[in-house]
């Protein structure tokens, strides 16, 4: 009798997890296909396998983009730690090579702090080849600078569910932040200049997920302080499709002060003050960063003052407050 041959599962690779980190990091898969340089079929095919390989979906879509799923919220946590995993195996190497500059891991979340900190920072050592590493958690970031695999990192995290600090890292506030409401321009309460969290328990609401530091439980405690528990419609983790849902006044959604106004979207402080988040630098003690940890967080205020400065909402909020930016 003729032996049919089982047929292989297909092997994932690196490439198959950039992909996937792609297309999460873009919130469609139409961009990030453009990012990758490669077709969306193809790409939408790729994504097909990993998800057979795996055996469920990675994205939930929809027309908006797309969404992680519990499995792909578990598989992107993975894939980007051993990605990161493979960047320091490239980069030890490197350091073992005569002629390679020192490399300098600094981690964030995406925003007003990591990107002008890693370039202000490239200017403080320029003898060193600093590489930044962005996550969406905080969480992830603070495991990794845990492990060793990062040497500083630009966090978040919020009134009531702030960082336990251990012994081998170093923290330092960079700046509080109010959160303030993003709506659509023709929402009712857009001609306001501020308004209550309570007078918005009626809408439905687009809120990002969890964080790992707190978010979005810290934003649901206040709802609940103030009387009401929101109607969450939208999950989405990217700010483009968030904008869109708000823009056409589908959902309003909590964001931060240095969220940008325009294209149909305003946003506004909320009466009282109600929410807020810490932006924090952290760093191991033993990394060759601790010595200069003071100049380098100075150089971390002064990018997220820098990134503030060009918000005008931000701007109104802190003249109302008396208070002025660095």
């Amino acid at each position: 009798m003729r032996m049919v041959p089982y047929p292989l599962a297909m092997e994932l690779e690196l490439r198959h997890l950039h992909s996937v980190c792609a297309i999460a990091d873009a919130g469609s898969v139409t961009k990030a296909a453009a990012v990758l340089g490669v077709t969306q079929p193809a790409l939408t095919a790729q994504l097909q396998r990993v998800e057979r390989e795996l055996g469920g979906q990675i994205f939930a879509r929809d027309r908006h983009g797309v969404t992680p799923t519990p499995l792909g919220q578990f598989l992107l946590t993975r894939a980007r730690g051993i990605l990161l995993a493979v960047q320091e195996l490239r980069y030890g190497a490197a350091r073992h090579l005569p002629g390679e500059r020192p490399a300098v891991c600094l981690g964030g979340i995406v925003g007003a702090v990591s990107v002008g900190l890693a370039d202000r920072l490239s200017d403080l050592l320029p003898e060193s080849d600093v590489r930044l590493h962005t996550e969406y958690s905080p969480q992830v970031l603070w495991e990794l600078m845990l492990t060793g695999r990062l040497d500083a990192a630009a966090l978040v995290d919020y009134p009531g569910f702030t960082l336990h600090v251990p012994a081998e890292i170093v923290v330092q506030e960079i700046a509080t932040e109010p959160l303030f409401v993003a709506m659509s321009d023709q929402h009712r309460l857009a001609g306001e200049d501020e308004v209550s969290l309570a007078d918005l328990a009626t809408e439905s609401w687009a809120i990002t997920p969890a964080d790992g530091a707190g978010w979005p439980d810290y934003f649901y405690t206040a709802c609940q302080q103030a009387g009401f528990f929101p109607h969450v419609k939208y999950s989405v983790s990217d700010a483009v499709p968030v904008r869109e849902i708000v823009a056409t006044r589908r959902a309003v959604s909590p964001c931060q002060a240095v969220f940008p106004s325009g294209d149909g979207v305003v946003v506004k402080p909320l009466q009282g003050d109600p929410l807020s988040m810490r932006h924090l630098l952290a760093c191991r003690r033993d990394s060759h960063l601790a010595a200069i940890f003071g100049p380098i967080a100075r150089l971390a205020e002064e990018a997220y003052w820098a990134y503030a400065s060009r918000r005008p909402d931000y701007q109104a909020w802190l003249r109302s407050h008396g208070l002025v930016t660095a």
